[in-house]
C-alpha cells in the first residue's frame, strides 16, 4: 500500500519509533487502571453515593486522594493528546499536497476497526467503561484538523471545557439561588411567619437533594438492586448488569464523551507541532509548562475532591473548574515525563515503560480480563465488594508490575502485542510480520 508519491504505507517500527510517546503511552494505559479498578471491584452504589463507604483508614483515604487529584481522568487526557500526536505520525505523507488520500484510507479504516474493538470490549468483554469506542469516534472526525495552525487547535481544543464552564457557572447560580430561599423559607418557618409558594417550593426541593445525597434516591436503590443480582452467579446476570451500567451512565453521556476526547486530541496535535510532546524542546520549557499546569491544575482538583466529599449539596466550584483543572494537570504530567528523559536518570527509570506504550491495546484489553473476569467476577477469586481503596490500589500495583515484565519479555520476541499485530493487519489489509525476526 503506497501513498500517491509512492512512498509505502506500513506501520512505524524500530529506530522510526519516538520513545517518549512510547513511555507517555504505557505510564498512560497503565495508569489508567486505577481509575477503571473501583468500577469493577466495589459496589458501584457507595462508589458514586460516597467513597468513603468503600473504606476510610488512613492508607485508603491516602489512596483516595492520590488518584483523585494526580491521576482521575489525566491517564485518560494523555491519552487523547497521543491520538492526536499519533495522527501527526501516521499521516505524515498526507501533509503533502497530493499525498492524503491513502493516507485518509488507512486512517478511517484503522479507526472503524478500533470502534469495532470498543464495542468487543462492552459487549463480549463486559466492560462497560470502554475508552476504544469513544476515541475512534472521535478520531473520524480529527485528520481535516492536521493543518490547523497550533494557536486555532488550542483555540478549538479548549471547546468542552469552556462548554462545561458555561453549564457548571448556570448551575452555580441556581444551586446558590435555591440555597438562599431555602434558608430564606426555613427562617420564616421557624420564626412562624408565611411562607410564599415559591420558597415552599425551594424548600421542598433542597430537602429532596439533602435526602439524596444521604440515600442516591430510587436510582442508587435500582443500582443496588442491579448488581445483587449481577453478582449473584449467573453470566447472563453478571453481563446484564454491565451491559446495563453502560446504557444507564454512559450511553446518555457518549456525545459529550465525544467531544471531550475530540477536543483533548487537538490539544495534542498543537502540542505536537510546537515540539512539545515528543520532547524537542529544552528542559527550562518543560519545568516552566509543568509548574504553570501542576500549580493550578492540583490546587483546583485538591479543592474539587472536598467539595465532592461535601455532606452538604451546595454550589461547588468544580462545576466550572474541573475540565480546565485535568487539561492542565494532563499536559503537566507530559511536562514532567519529557523533564524527566532530559536526563540519563529519567530515561533509566522510564524505559520499561515503552513496551508498554507499544502494547498498550493489548494491555487494556488484558486489565479488563483480569479485572472483569478473574477478580471481581461471581464465579473468579470473589474479591467484589471486599476491597477497600487501599487495597485496590495495591491491587493495581501487582498488576502493572506484572504487565511490564510481560511487555518487556513480550517484545524480546514479537514484534508487535497480539492485538497490535491483528489490529494492524485488519488495517492495512495484509498480515504484518509478528515474531521479531520477520522484521529485521
Amino acid at each position: 500500500m503506497t501513498d500517491a508519491t509512492g512512498v509505502p504505507l506500513a506501520p512505524v517500527r524500530g529506530k522510526a519509533r519516538i520513545d517518549v510517546l512510547d513511555m507517555l503511552r504505557g505510564l498512560a494505559i497503565l495508569g489508567i487502571f486505577f481509575m477503571n479498578i473501583p468500577f469493577m471491584g466495589a459496589q458501584v452504589s457507595k462508589l458514586f453515593l460516597d467513597p468513603r463507604l468503600i473504606g476510610w483508614k488512613p492508607l485508603d483515604q491516602a489512596s483516595w486522594w492520590g488518584i483523585q487529584v494526580v491521576l482521575e481522568g489525566t491517564q485518560r487526557g494523555l491519552l487523547e493528546m497521543l491520538f492526536g500526536a499519533g495522527l501527526m505520525v501516521f499521516a505524515r505523507a498526507a501533509m503533502a499536497p497530493d499525498g492524503p488520500v491513502a493516507v485518509a484510507d488507512l486512517y478511517w479504516r484503522r479507526n472503524l476497526w478500533l470502534l469495532a474493538f470498543g464495542i468487543l470490549d462492552i459487549f463480549v468483554l463486559l466492560w462497560p467503561g470502554d475508552i476504544l469506542h469513544i476515541y475512534a469516534l472521535a478520531a473520524l472526525l480529527l485528520f481535516p484538523f492536521r493543518r490547523v495552525s497550533p494557536k486555532w487547535l488550542i483555540v478549538l481544543g479548549m471547546g468542552f471545557a469552556l462548554y462545561t464552564a458555561g453549564t457548571g457557572a448556570w448551575r452555580y447560580v441556581e444551586r446558590n439561588t435555591l440555597v438562599e430561599r431555602a434558608h430564606v423559607a426555613e427562617a420564616k418557618l421557624a420564626s412562624h411567619r408565611p411562607v410564599s409558594a415559591e420558597e415552599k417550593k425551594a424548600l421542598e426541593d433542597w430537602r429532596k437533594k439533602v435526602e439524596n445525597l444521604r440515600t442516591g434516591g430510587e436510582e442508587m436503590q435500582g443500582v443496588r438492586a442491579m448488581e445483587a443480582k449481577g453478582h449473584g452467579g449467573s453470566l447472563w446476570a453478571y453481563a446484564g448488569l454491565q451491559i446495563g451500567f453502560y446504557q444507564m451512565f454512559l450511553w446518555p453521556e457518549i456525545l459529550k464523551s465525544v467531544a471531550e476526547a475530540f477536543c483533548m486530541m487537538l490539544v495534542g496535535i498543537a502540542l505536537w507541532k510546537w515540539g512539545v510532546i515528543q520532547g524537542q524542546r529544552s528542559a527550562r520549557l518543560y519545568l516552566l509548562l509543568m509548574l504553570a499546569c501542576y500549580l493550578p491544575g492540583l490546587a483546583l482538583r485538591t479543592v474539587a475532591s472536598f467539595e465532592y466529599l461535601s455532606d452538604i449539596p451546595g454550589p461547588k466550584l468544580m462545576w466550572m473548574t474541573a475540565e480546565f483543572a485535568r487539561m492542565a494537570v494532563s499536559i503537566g504530567h507530559v511536562a514532567l515525563v519529557n523533564l524527566a528523559v532530559k536526563s540519563g536518570a529519567g530515561r533509566a527509570l522510564l524505559a520499561p515503560f515503552k513496551a508498554a506504550g507499544r502494547m498498550a491495546f493489548s494491555l487494556y484489553f488484558l486489565q479488563q480480563i483480569i479485572g472483569l473476569q478473574l477478580l471481581y467476577s461471581p464465579w473468579g477469586l470473589g474479591l467484589w465488594g471486599r476491597q477497600g481503596w487501599s487495597d485496590l490500589a495495591g491491587t493495581v500495583l501487582i498488576v502493572i508490575a506484572a504487565q511490564l515484565l510481560l511487555a518487556n519479555v513480550w517484545l524480546r520476541f514479537f514484534a508487535a502485542g497480539p492485538l497490535e499485530w491483528l489490529w494492524r493487519s485488519l488495517a492495512y489489509v495484509h498480515w504484518q510480520p509478528f515474531r521479531q525476526r520477520q522484521t529485521a
